[in-house]
């Protein structure tokens, strides 16, 4: 019943709808506060940068119950994170140095398309060569995943491992490690979301300095 209703209400979705929407919005915010938007444009001091997936089911403010302002995000399919892309770098950079962000969190998602179809072996096409980093994952866990014979919890512990493996990666940046060497302060931590609950659950990986960071990837700070 709920899928049902939820293709109706998605079938309902309009372009001009999402522009009455928008305008809805604005007139609602702005009775519950005149000055929310003089607030908002004021600029933006976000203690949060949320690396996360792209799927719509997962929007970050409203899962943490948090407002405009709070969270910047970043969003590729399947919370991927690579030492090459520099769409992703230069978030990391710009929060990290500009808005000096208190925590930074790889949340993937349990249900993730990207990650099932990392899981097999048919090609969808561009989106293959991306997902190859999630085949990355899978192999420098492959011990641990060949015990795993049920799909579903095969799937969601390569989810877990892509996001623990994402917060490895970014604790390994010179952007964060340059940060911990100046004494800022800065974490960074690895959750996964549950659509069928709606609870986000912490992986327990967290780090606040370069001490849990592999030795292979600590460098000496910037000059």
């Amino acid at each position: 019943m709920c899928a049902k209703l939820e293709k109706q209400h998605t079938d309902q979705i309009t372009y001009e709808g999402l522009l009455q929407g928008n305008k809805d919005w604005v007139a609602n915010t702005l009775k519950e506060d005149p000055d929310f938007f003089k607030r908002l444009s004021a600029g933006q001091t976000p203690p949060v940068l949320w690396i996360g997936c792209s799927d719509s089911r997962v929007p970050a403010n409203q899962i943490t119950n948090t407002m405009p302002g709070d969270i910047f995000v970043h969003r590729n399919i399947a919370n991927v994170v690579t030492h090459t892309d520099m769409n992703l770098l230069s978030v990391l950079d710009y929060s990290v140095n500009v808005l000096k962000v208190k925590h930074i969190i790889v949340c993937g998602h349990y249900g993730c398309g990207g990650v099932n179809a990392a899981l097999g072996d048919k090609q969808v096409g561009l989106i293959d060569n991306w997902l190859r980093n999630i085949k990355d994952v899978y192999r420098m866990h492959e011990r641990e995943m060949s015990t795993i014979k049920d799909p579903q919890r095969k799937s969601d512990r390569l989810v877990e491992l892509n996001a623990i493996e994402g917060a490895a990666n970014i604790m390994s940046t010179s952007i964060v490690q340059n940060a911990w060497a100046a004494g800022q302060e800065l974490s960074v931590n690895a959750w996964v979301y549950s659509l069928s609950t709606g609870l986000i659950k912490d992986l327990n990986v967290s780090a606040s300095n370069a001490d849990d960071v592999s030795p292979v990837f600590k460098m000496q700070a910037g000059k």
